[in-house]
Order: structure tokens, then C-alpha cells, then sequence
């Protein structure tokens, strides 16, 4: 009201310098200060406010509504900021946590969905699983109250029981295979996640039903574990997906690979560590990931950077795996990386960031770290201890209380852990309760320029979390490279739990209706079935998983001249001639892609024969890049030499088509050859109307087809 810039521009000053005031720090190197309160600046930007100066709002249904008993806001990147962003604002900005759940809770009543990544009223879905659940959860658990708990309750529930993105196969079979939906290691992983936060949120509001279903559901990333590559491996159907290299960025992870999603179990950390057979075999597993000399392998993915092995720090699915060490006993290990990515992948520079900071992400893992601790699993009430860069930082609390964190040391560049105090007593366990902080206190650390032998290496003070296995028992696995042959098959059993009884039926012709019998050794097939195989143990059967085996023709041969793109093989060459065609679904992982480039491949009939017809099966989706081709003229020759043009097909479907389509094109021919040359011309440059208008096509193609 008063028009003065130059008070305008104090008072901006003053509130800036009390929101960065909350967190007072000393010491560090030169640059240190000025990193951390740029850092916690970008902290401090989103959510933002979205509501009007009488309280009105426009809600997901694109409705006005007004904010009664709260603050409305928006921009909501909750795949990136639940993480650290919302557990860092669950100590220096309680009463923002409020509105910010409130306004989870109005997106629910407004909208019919808690918000997945919300974006001025409107939600993106850019993202995946339902995150804003572990921020309700976790601020409930550090006493965060003034929403509707039971309305909470009954929001996480309609989102976690609804069809979205694959939920309907997570929830019958366990796991989401790719068929189901894409970057299924991904969803299957973080839904597991979620599910526990929900399960615990029940569990502190007496719903004891409730929580059981969903502690069981939080198990199901064991129905992702292979146990022979000790890899969360994506399925297709029920089968592994070959070949398999962890470091290729594919379409079974969200912009990653299984090394970045590898250690996705933070709820449940003691049975995980248990499937690699001890917490020393755990440790070197996960020491692999920052010393592997493995190339990033697959789709060019931006956000993979900050690479330390294939620890990639400038992405979120990384940013808990460095603490983890902490659990295997190793916490030196944790001070070592911890302090190498404060150091060396922020500074103070315009480019002074090593990823997408992602709403305040990437910088809130920088001020928890720096002041010495980090929440692994948000919702489980404890922060792991890492290694303070600096000499003293005191959190103002909001309840009037400080928590200040002191750093002894002689030399500004020793940063492993010697001995701990909180308040003033010995403190040996790697990590701390939430409620130490909450209550105001001191947590100091001895520093030294050599690793500690003893601190936070005992049994009884490493972390950890646990979900009981009662009740739960994974699915069976098909122990072989292919669900396709041209021969015989013998087919081989496995599971997670050796002294599991697997049980299998075969529907073939001749075994169709068949009960289920106990598995004991490989059997043989030697004709298109389905297997259908479950397990029990100890009184437990797991979901019934079924796979399609196919007996292939051996009437044909093919030879592509084009280059295939590496992400999208269709599990080899014969695929392109083996009798099959695939759905609209391009991430099943049976499809060829040529990418800016003609398809060009002879078939070899083995011997002379009567063709009468020619056509290839292609598909079509425009918005990921995928274009019909614009022609597919074929050839015939009976030597492999000479061939002399026989037909040409034209598509008809025009690129202004945005839904998702398969055709053959192909038409009947009248010619007597052993050899068929096809070429599929590019669809060329992307629509007028796409985001990437002008950018070259993939070319999808699945079978050529010779009758």
C-alpha cells in the first residue's frame, strides 16, 4: 500500500533474511556458506501460494473454491521432493506442512485424487507413484497435525485402490510387468513404498485391517528381485526380460536404470539386505554401484548425471543410496561419498548444480546433508548421521526451541566420524530419532582425518527398518532366456525361497482343464502353451503367474540390413518373423525400432515358393515419436541376387492421428520367389502439432508377413 520501492525492497529483505534465518551456520570453507544459503533459498521457492486475497482458489475439477482454515498452494513435484524437500520442511516450516496437506486433501474433495505432480490447479501425471502419501504420513509421525486424519486415510486408500498406471496387475499378481504398463521396476518399487507409509498411517489411527493389507502390499518388491543378477529386473508377462544390463536406460525404469533403482527398499532394509545372503555380501553389492566402471548403456536420459560409478546424484531415485552404508555397518563409507558430493557437485557458480534442482530436491538433500543428517525413509521417525561441513548450525525451531550441531575438528577437511554426543552423552548409533531434533538439544561430532573402527558399527547401533514377512510369500519365476523356440522347451522353475513347492498347469490342447501339479523338475513343451505356476510355503500361496511359451516356425529366415535401436530389439531378429504381432502397447519389449532410417531386410524362404501375399505389421504413436512408414515396397528374387520389384503399398493413416494404432500394410501378390526383399520407408518428421514438431520418427515394425 505504501508505494515505496526502497521499503518494499527492505521488507522483501527482512522476511528473506527470517525465512534463511531458521537455519543459522559457521564456519566451512569460504564458498560454503554462500552454497548453502543459495541452497536453502531454492528450498524455500515451492509450493507456491495459489490462493487469492479472499481465499479463493481454482481446484483440479477447474472449479472456484475457497480455502477455509487454510492456505491454498500449488506446484507440487512430489516424485522429487518427498524426499528431502518435505522432510526438511517437516523441521523449519511445520505450519506450511499443514497447508500443504490440506491442500493435498482439497485436490481429493475438489478433484477425486490426492495430487501426483500438480501444477497450477492442473495434474500433469509427469511422474510416477502416489507420493504425496509419504509426506502425509511422515509429517503425522513428527506430530504435524490440523487436517482431517480420517479424510487422509480415505484419500490415500482411493488412489492406492483405484486401476491407475498398472495398480490392478500390482494388486493381483504382485509386481507390474511391462505389458501391464511401462517403467513397471519403477512403479512396482515405489508403490511398495507407499503402500508401507500407508500401512503405518493406518496403524497409528487403529486401522488395523487396513494395515495389514498394506503391509503386505509394501512386500511385493520381491516379486522384482531376481535373485541370480541381484537386480530389481523388469518382466514381461511373468518371464525376465533379456538381455539384461543394469546400467541400460530403459523403458522398465523411470529416468533410470536397475542400478539406480537397486536399493529402492528403504522401508524394509533388513529383509532386503537378507536377499543377498549377509550384510557383508550387501555392502560389497552396494560398493559396486559408486566403483563400477559400467557406461551408462540405452536411452540418452538428461537427468542421469553426477555420475560416481552409477550413482547418479543429479537424479532423485539416487539421492538415499550413499547413507545406506550406514546399514551395512560401514557408516565411513557414508562420510566419505557424503562429503565428496557436498564438495564436489555444488558450488557456487551459476551452474553450481549437478542435476535439475526439481522444486527445491536436489538443494534440500544439500542443507540436511551438510548439517550432518538425512532421512532415508521419510515416515520412519529417525535420520541417518552422515558428516557436518560445518563448524556450528543452529535450527530455530518453530515451538521456540533450538537443536544446535557442533563439529570438532582441527582441520577444515576431516570429516570422518570419531565419536558423537547428544546432549552431552555418548552417542554410538549412526542415526537419531526425530524427536531429539523436536526437542531441542545439542548433537556434536568429533571429527578426525581417519576413519573410526568402532562408532556406528556395532550391531545394535546401525538403522534399521523391518516389515514382518508374515503372510507374504512372492511369486515363481521362469529360470530361462526365452519364452520363445523353434524347438522344444524345457521349462525351469525358480523362486526367491528355496524350500518354496511350486505348482504348475499347462493349457495346450491336450492338457486344457488339467489341475495343477507339483513342480519337482524341468518339464517339456513342445507346442504353443500357456504355463500358469503359483507357490506355497509354510501355509502361504502366492498369486497365480502365467506365461504364454511360443513353438515358432522354422519355415523362414531374415537378414536386416538397417540398424535396430538398441533399447527396442524385439528380443532378436527372428522376432520379425516368428508368426507374432504385437498390441498398441510399445513398451512390451516385442517391437523393432528404426530410428531416422528405412527398415530394409530379405526373408529367406529356404526353398521356391508361391507367394500370394506380403505385408508388414507396424504401429503407430505419435506423441512417443512413432510414425507408420510412409511406404513398403517388396521385392522377389530366387537366387538372393537378382530381384525384381513386385509390389508397392502406400499408408493411408495420416500423422494427425494422436491415438495409438497397429495396421498391416500389405496386399496380395501373385509371385514365384525363395528370397523377399522389404523396405519400409520412414515416416519422416514428426506433425506440425507435436512438441518435437520436426524431429526425426522411430519406425515400430513387429513382423513381416509371407504367406
Amino acid at each position: 500500500p505504501h508505494w515505496n520501492f526502497t521499503l518494499l525492497q527492505q521488507e522483501a529483505e527482512a522476511a528473506w533474511n527470517k525465512e534463511l534465518g531458521k537455519i543459522e551456520v559457521k564456519g566451512g570453507r569460504p564458498d560454503d556458506q554462500a552454497i548453502f544459503y543459495t541452497a536453502l533459498y531454492h528450498a524455500s521457492l515451492a509450493p507456491n501460494l495459489y490462493t487469492d486475497v479472499n481465499g479463493e482458489y481454482r481446484g483440479t475439477d477447474l472449479k472456484i473454491h475457497k480455502a477455509n482454515g487454510f492456505t491454498n498452494y500449488t506446484v507440487f513435484s512430489l516424485w522429487d521432493t518427498y524426499r528431502a524437500l518435505h522432510p526438511l520442511m517437516s523441521i523449519i516450516n511445520r505450519q506450511r506442512t499443514t497447508d500443504w496437506i490440506n491442500t493435498f486433501l482439497a485436490h481429493y474433495k475438489n478433484g477425486g485424487m490426492l495430487p501426483v505432480w500438480e501444477l497450477s490447479g492442473n495434474e500433469t501425471f509427469c511422474m510416477i507413484g502416489y507420493h504425496s502419501i509419504p509426506v502425509i504420513a511422515d509429517a503425522y509421525q513428527k506430530g504435524v497435525r490440523g487436517f482431517d486424519e480420517q479424510l487422509a486415510l480415505e484419500a490415500m486408500l482411493s488412489y492406492a485402490r483405484s486401476d491407475r498406471f498398472g495398480l490392478k496387475s500390482y494388486r493381483e499378481k504382485g509386481f507390474i510387468a511391462n505389458n501391464d504398463d511401462h517403467e513397471s521396476v519403477s512403479k512396482t518399487l515405489e508403490y511398495t513404498y507407499d503402500d508401507w507409509c500407508i500401512a503405518e498411517f493406518a496403524h497409528w489411527l487403529g486401522k488395523k485391517d487396513v494395515a495389514e493389507e498394506f503391509r503386505l502390499r509394501s512386500k511385493n518388491y520381491k516379486n522384482l528381485f531376481n535373485p541370480s543378477t541381484k537386480f530389481f529386473q523388469g518382466k514381461v508377462y511373468g518371464f525376465w526380460f533379456a538381455p539384461f544390463y543394469p546400467s541400460e536406460v530403459n523403458n522398465f525404469y523411470t529416468e533410470g536404470n536397475a542400478w539406480h533403482y537397486a536399493f529402492s527398499v528403504q522401508h524394509d532394509m533388513t529383509h532386503f539386505m537378507q536377499l543377498f545372503g549377509s550384510r557383508q555380501n550387501f555392502a560389497q553389492h552396494l560398493n559396486r554401484m559408486f566403483t563400477t566402471t559400467e557406461s551408462l548403456l540405452g536411452r540418452e536420459q538428461a537427468d542421469v548425471t553426477g555420475l560416481i560409478g552409477q550413482y547418479a546424484h543429479g537424479n532423485e531415485p539416487s539421492h538415499h543410496i550413499a547413507y545406506l552404508f550406514n546399514y551395512a555397518g560401514q557408516p565411513q563409507r557414508t562420510q566419505e561419498l557424503v562429503h565428496k558430493i557436498c564438495r564436489e557437485f555444488y558450488t557456487n557458480a551459476p551452474d553450481g548444480l549437478i542435476g535439475n534442482e526439481d522444486c527445491g530436491q536436489m538443494s534440500a538433500w544439500y542443507v540436511l546433508s551438510a548439517l550432518g543428517f538425512y532421512q532415508v525413509t521419510p515416515g520412519s521417525g529417525f535420520y541417518e548421521l552422515g558428516t557436518p561441513l560445518f563448524d556450528q548450525a543452529v535450527i530455530h525451531l518453530e515451538n521456540g526451541k533450538d537443536f544446535i550441531i557442533k563439529a570438532n575438528r582441527t582441520h577444515p577437511d576431516q570429516f570422518y566420524v570419531s565419536d558423537v554426543q547428544l546432549n552431552g552423552q555418548k552417542h554410538t548409533a549412526s542415526y537419531m530419532p526425530h524427536t531429539a531434533l523436536a526437542n531441542g538439544g545439542t548433537l556434536t561430532f568429533e571429527l578426525s582425518s581417519s576413519p573410526s573402527s568402532s562408532w556406528g558399527t556395532a550391531l545394535a547401533d546401525l538403522p534399521t527398518t523391518s516389515v514382518a514377512d508374515s503372510g507374504f510369500l512372492p511369486v515363481p519365476f521362469f529360470e530361462m532366456d526365452s519364452y520363445k523356440s523353434t524347438t522344444e522347451q524345457y521349462v525351469k522353475l525358480g523362486h526367491l525361497y528355496t524350500d518354496a513347492t511350486l505348482y504348475y498347469q499347462l493349457s495346450d490342447a491336450k492338457s486344457k482343464g488339467k489341475s495343477f501339479i507339483q513342480y519337482k523338475e524341468p518339464f517339456r513343451i513342445n507346442q504353443t502353451t500357456t504355463v500358469s505356476v503359483y507357490a506355497e510355503w509354510n501355509g502361504i500361496k502366492s498369486p497365480v503367474v502365467e506365461q504364454l511359451f511360443y513353438r515358432l516356425p522354422q519355415d523362414k529366415t531374415i537378414t536386416v540390413e538397417s540398424k535396430v535401436h538398441p533399447m527396442y530389439t524385439g528380443g532378436g531378429m527372428t522376432a520379425l518373423v516368428d508368426g507374432i504381432t504385437g498390441t498398441t502397447n510399445w513398451k512390451t519389449g516385442d517391437w523393432h525400432s528404426y530410428f531416422n532410417q528405412d527398415f530394409v531386410a530379405v526373408v529367406d524362404l529356404l526353398k521356391v515358393k508361391n507367394v500370394s501375399y506380403l505385408g508388414v505389421h507396424v504401429l503407430q504413436d505419435v506423441s512417443p515419436w512413432i510414425l507408420y512408414p510412409e511406404s513398403v515396397s517388396f521385392e522377389a528374387s530366387t537366387d538372393g541376387k537378382n530381384f525384381s520389384p513386385v509390389t508397392v503399398v502406400k499408408n493411408q493413416v495420416e500423422k494427425e492421428q494422436r491415438s495409438a494404432s497397429v495396421q498391416v500394410l500389405g496386399t496380395s501378390v501373385r509371385v514365384n520367389a525363395r528370397y523377399i526383399r522389404v523396405r519400409a520407408k520412414t515416416g519422416g518428421a514428426l506433425p506440425s502439432w507435436h512438441e518435437s514438431a520436426g524431429s526425426p520418427s522411430h519406425l515400430f515394425i513387429d513382423e513381416v508377413i509371407i504367406k
